[in-house]
């Protein structure tokens, strides 16, 4: 294990190997899991897996297969108890630290992800690498006379999205990547770590108290494959966490808050806005290009129906930042990543929505948003069971709210407020506290804030 340690500080393209993916899959007739290799696009299809794992289940298995080898249940399970612990204690602490490390490369504008500024140094030194590489290339290295030096360098490097550049921040991704997948192929060694051990059990020692002992022994290592479950989990949200404040940036680009509309360079993608804000009674957030604005008369919601939208530029902006996460990172945590995503641009337009006003046209378009956007939710999630729109508003709250809060402001009449929240209600998928309603009803311009109040105050009573 010290030497798998080792390697693991030198890595090279040895160090790392194609993530072998396990799906859990419902059959007809039966469950049970198969392996399943992603599509091109789809989660998973380019996750990697360093050495580490296998190398050190590979030493554990071995070591303890050679002491169960001598017939003696003592010898057995105290190899057993020493397996567990060094898989649990050492193994678990090493892969924490290379999961955090691979989260700290990958963040925006610092590491190798887009940030609002650009690329962050991480990515600028791979592709001032990549460049170095193809010095006789005049298509990559061009001496233009030197108004723009080469990041890091002083040469006159032309940062192109030449395939030489791509593939090397393509790789660098996936292999930060790979230090949080390797919490998963983890949990999936260990339990059948554990499985082998039973089966050597049940084939070469005879029943008794002994051998009940020594099976009690290999058992520990069902604790061991939680923890490294649990430490996967945690591993995916602090890597949440460090792309978040860019989401937060993404959705305040795209409403138009927080100096929106300063020049992004972003790789692999160009985000132009729409020319001219969408007309209306006023009341819309941001300027020039495409306004979140809800205060739409007719004139105004004909041309947002045929106009690109904010929510078009958010949804291309989030694909721009997720994308290359996901086809990095094993299914399971791919998925994981979105939810929190969505759940963090969902709070931002939320309230992007509290500051706005709305017309009944407005609330219109803004169920048409609120739908894409779940359509485009449903789209980036690899796992069939949030394919469904209950299954996702499920999986993530804050997206909940929002299509609860579309449904809310489009009630065509106050009378209508109580018999929705009741009926929401029973069928469990209500969130919004009668505060909440109170403040989105308030923002449609067309009803009476007292009638709004007094009507809230009578069912808060109820």
């Amino acid at each position: 294990m010290q030497r798998a340690f080792m390697n693991a500080n030198f890595p090279d393209e040895r160090h790392y190997s194609p993530m072998a993916v396990i799906n859990s899959v419902s059959g007809g007739g039966g469950g049970g899991q198969q392996n399943v290799i992603p599509q091109h696009g789809e989660a998973g299809c380019n996750a990697l897996q360093t050495s580490v794992i296998e190398e050190c289940l590979y030493a554990a298995q071995r070591s303890t297969l050679r002491a169960f080898a001598t017939g003696h249940t003592g010898t057995a399970s105290v190899a057993a108890n020493y397996c567990a612990d060094i898989l649990g204690r050492f193994l678990l602490e090493v892969l924490n630290k290379r999961a955090e490390m691979g989260a700290n490369l990958l963040k925006p504008g610092e590491g190798l992800l887009d940030g609002r500024g650009g690329l962050g140094q991480a990515a600028q030194n791979l592709m001032n690498t990549a460049q170095k590489g193809l010095r006789g290339g005049a298509n990559v290295v061009r001496g233009k006379g030197g108004n723009n030096p080469g990041v890091g360098g002083g040469k006159n490097l032309d940062h192109e999205e030449t395939p030489e550049v791509i593939q090397a921040i393509a790789m660098g991704v996936a292999r930060a990547c790979a230090n949080t997948n390797d919490l998963e192929v983890a949990v999936e060694y260990t339990r059948r770590l554990e499985k082998k051990f039973a089966s050597e059990i049940d084939s070469s020692y005879p029943r008794g108290h002994e051998t009940e002992q020594l099976r009690m022994c290999v058992k520990s290592l069902g604790p061991v494959t939680d923890s490294f479950r649990d430490a996967s989990n945690s591993a995916i949200q602090n890597l949440i966490s460090v792309i978040m404040p860019r989401v937060r940036s993404i959705v305040n680009d795209a409403v138009g808050q927080d100096g929106a509309g300063a020049g992004t360079a972003s790789f692999g993608a160009v985000m132009g806005g729409v020319g001219g804000g969408m007309g209306g009674g006023g009341g819309g957030i941001g300027g020039g290009g495409s306004r979140f604005n809800y205060d739409l008369d007719e004139a105004a919601f004909e041309l947002a129906q045929i106009s690109e939208g904010y929510m078009d530029k958010l949804c291309s902006s989030l694909d721009d930042l997720i994308n290359p996460l996901r086809v990095h990172l094993a299914p399971r945590l791919a998925d994981i990543l979105v939810i929190g995503v969505l759940g963090g641009a969902s709070k931002r337009i939320e309230a992007a929505i509290r500051r706005t006003q709305f017309t009944a046209l407005g609330a219109l378009s803004l169920d048409s948003d609120i739908r894409n956007f779940i359509n485009y939710s449903k789209d980036r999630v690899d796992s069939p069971e949030l394919k469904s729109n209950v299954s996702l508003c499920k999986a993530c709250k804050p997206l909940a709210r929002l299509a609860q809060i579309a449904l809310l402001m489009n009630v065509d009449d106050l009378d209508d407020v109580l018999d929705l929240i009741a009926s929401s209600k029973r069928k469990g998928n209500w969130d919004l506290k009668l505060d909440d309603a109170k403040a989105f009803l308030n923002l449609r311009v067309d009803f009476e804030g007292r009638k709004v109040n007094e009507l809230l105050r009578v069912q808060g009573e109820d």
